[in-house]
């Protein structure tokens, strides 16, 4: 939505609005905030509303966070006397210019430059969790709320009330939920996106985790977006979604039912380096037991049309455009980030011409010929830290502050387990080292 300053102002005094939050992204995906009082507004669009970025970045300065108009969104959750509205923000500098940690104004920048080629790019992401029940003193269980099983209806599927309460929720806020169900797991959720241009889609996904939790929460539940919660039970994914146009026509389309070359070259190239990113993909050592122990996820590197094991999934529905599906990331993840380095990837294969191998047809998850993804957050690192592809996609602090947060986690998993990489974690009541509970 396109909004004036005046309009914005306006909207707030006539709806009795008594907080702003600004929110913004830190590296690893976490939603951060400050909230202001109404007549802090003005102000927060000339000059910015300044906060201490030394707790959530490894550089000591002050920046600016100035509200991105078009984000306006009620929070429906809150009182609608005294209500609360909530601004994505871009990040500058004290002295007013960009600040090159900014992730939501990367990947804005990359859209400007797909744009200006005649790309046009839109992502969707499906993304599961876990609803779990708490104790008498309001802390999570182990115990999921449910031990319904994939697309079951109530009574088996008791998450169902939820469910429905967070797509509404979503929707009243302007986000773009498609559809919802009852996941494979005893307690397992899906929440699907319609596809939506990349910053705007990864918007969603970093909102999305928070109303999730915050309407759990008031339904007496814990919402966990852990990649493997449960030793017994499948581990939840976050699926990615990418179309792509050039001059209105989709390279993922299909001419006398064969894909076309861009479309190969693109999806080569994200299988050209996918190791090299999984450590932003996966970045927790609780990503790789959902990799290597759950029959749903991804542990080759592979492609196919419909196979529900293969590493990228080429989808075609009738009725919408044709689409590839990323499905090794988890919700560990930031999709900033991400979501750049898949374009960054795919966009190098179709400028390097890069060969995509045979299509994975058999539906089965043990195979010979693929190479395998990485085992664990150890081998992940260790092949990211020496990527020229990653030093040239990303910002180099950002991609120093992330794998030294990794590399410190590692050792310190190390130290406890012995020299074991991929350790099993408690995932309701504690995450990993440095990281805040997903």
């Amino acid at each position: 939505m396109s909004f004036s300053p005046t309009e914005v102002l306006n909207f707030v005094k006539e709806n009795d609005v008594k907080f702003i939050r600004l929110t913004f992204c830190d590296a690893f995906g976490n939603m951060k905030n400050v909230a202001i009082m109404p007549d802090e507004l003005p102000r927060a669009f000339e000059c910015g509303i300044p906060f201490d970025s030394s707790y959530i970045t490894d550089e000591y300065a002050d920046l600016l966070l100035f509200p991105d108009i078009s984000t306006l969104s009620v929070l429906p959750w809150r009182p609608k006397s005294g209500r609360v509205v909530r601004f994505f923000c871009n990040i500058k500098n004290i002295d007013g210019s960009d600040y090159s940690g900014d992730l939501r104004r990367q990947l804005q920048n990359k859209i400007k430059e797909l744009s200006s080629e005649g790309y046009l790019c839109e992502f969707a992401t499906k993304c599961e969790f876990y609803l779990f029940d708490l104790d008498e003193n309001g802390n999570p269980t182990y115990n999921p709320h449910d031990n319904g099983s994939y697309l079951d209806v109530a009574p088996l599927d008791k998450c169902e009330n939820t469910r429905r309460e967070i797509c509404l929720s979503l929707e009243e806020m302007g986000f773009n939920p498609k559809s919802s169900c009852h996941k494979h797991g005893s307690g397992q959720n899906e929440i699907d996106f319609k596809r939506s241009e990349p910053v705007t889609a990864a918007d969603n996904m970093v909102h999305y985790k928070t109303v999730v939790k915050s309407i759990s929460a008031q339904n007496g539940l814990y919402a966990s977006f852990m990649p493997k919660p449960l030793d017994d039970e499948d581990g939840s994914a976050l699926n990615i979604c990418l179309s792509i146009k050039k001059n209105g026509k989709d390279i993922f389309g299909f001419d006398n039912d064969s894909m076309t070359a861009e479309g190969k070259y693109f999806i080569a190239g994200i299988l050209n380096r996918i190791k090299e990113m999984t450590a932003f993909f996966n970045p927790i050592s609780n990503s790789y037991e959902r990799l290597n122990s759950t029959k749903y996820a991804p542990r080759y590197i592979n492609w196919s049309f419909e196979n529900f094991s293969s590493l990228i999934k080429v989808s075609r529905y009738t009725g919408l455009s044709p689409c590839i599906e990323i499905r090794s990331a988890d919700a560990a993840c930031n999709p900033y980030i991400v979501f750049n380095l898949i374009l960054s990837a795919g966009f190098e294969g179709i400028k390097n011409k890069t060969t995509l191998r045979p299509e994975y047809f058999i539906k089965e998850r043990c195979q010979s010929g693929f190479e395998n993804l990485p085992v664990n957050l150890g081998e992940a690192y260790d092949i990211a830290i020496e990527s020229e592809f990653i030093k040239k996609s990303m910002n180099e602090n950002t991609r120093v502050y992330i794998l030294n947060t990794i590399k410190n986690l590692i050792r310190q998993y190390q130290y406890k387990n012995d020299g074991v990489y991929a350790v099993k974690i408690c995932a309701l009541k504690e995450n990993e080292i440095n990281f805040p509970i997903i």
